[in-house]
């Protein structure tokens, strides 16, 4: 059964609203915090604003590449239940865990099974292991059946440009799951009639 869904590269109120008043809202929605290159990075001030809401039943996920000590000391007060965490050695994750009181979602990008077989290194430290694509920002796949091996007991989550259709496949993985892209109308922003299918969806599994 399908652990609950991520959102992510929400950078709009109207959206966020929208995500977070749904009779279905998702477990998670990610911001896109020091990412630059991503289309879906939000300005500091912008992101304060977003956040600075009522989240009611939902985690906010602050998603930070090789964060620097200047940006997490920056978003530290922000509203975040979550820091995923992308190229972060699990010594730094255990120190920003620590500093900063916070739960980890750590992202592993994977092409192949030895890059999976790193979520040993991160499974004592980190509350979610997220398994990603190369990509990044760029929404490209993987192929899932990589993590056939990983134990359930592991609380993991996976993304990869998973399009909403997909779903209904993942019905008996003990997965987050973790969209982004296919939420998107072809201006690269996020759709709300996509949104409200992809919950809609996701509810009646």
């Amino acid at each position: 059964m399908i652990k609950g869904l991520k959102i992510c590269g929400i950078s709009d109120p109207k959206t966020l609203n929208y995500i977070l008043n749904h009779p279905h809202p998702p477990k998670f929605i990610g911001f896109i915090t020091n990412y630059k290159k991503s289309k879906r990075f939000v300005e500091f001030e912008k992101l304060k604003d977003l956040t600075a809401v009522d989240k009611k039943q939902t985690n906010f996920v602050s998603v930070l590449v090789n964060p620097t000590n200047e940006i997490l000391e920056k978003v530290k007060d922000l509203n975040f239940d979550y820091y995923q965490l992308y190229d972060v050695g699990p010594n730094r994750t255990k120190e920003i865990k620590n500093k900063y009181k916070i739960k980890i979602i750590t992202a592993l990008t994977v092409s192949n099974r030895e890059d999976v077989d790193k979520y040993k290194n991160y499974s004592d430290i980190s509350d979610i292991i997220l398994f990603d694509s190369k990509g990044y920002h760029k929404s490209e796949s993987f192929d899932h059946d990589l993590l056939d091996w990983v134990p359930s007991r592991l609380n993991k989550m996976i993304a990869g440009n998973i399009q909403i259709d997909d779903i209904p496949s993942f019905k008996n993985k003990d997965f987050h799951i973790d969209l982004s892209g296919s939420v998107e109308n072809n201006e690269g922003k996020k759709d709300i009639n996509k949104i409200n299918n992809l919950l809609n969806l996701a509810a009646k599994i």
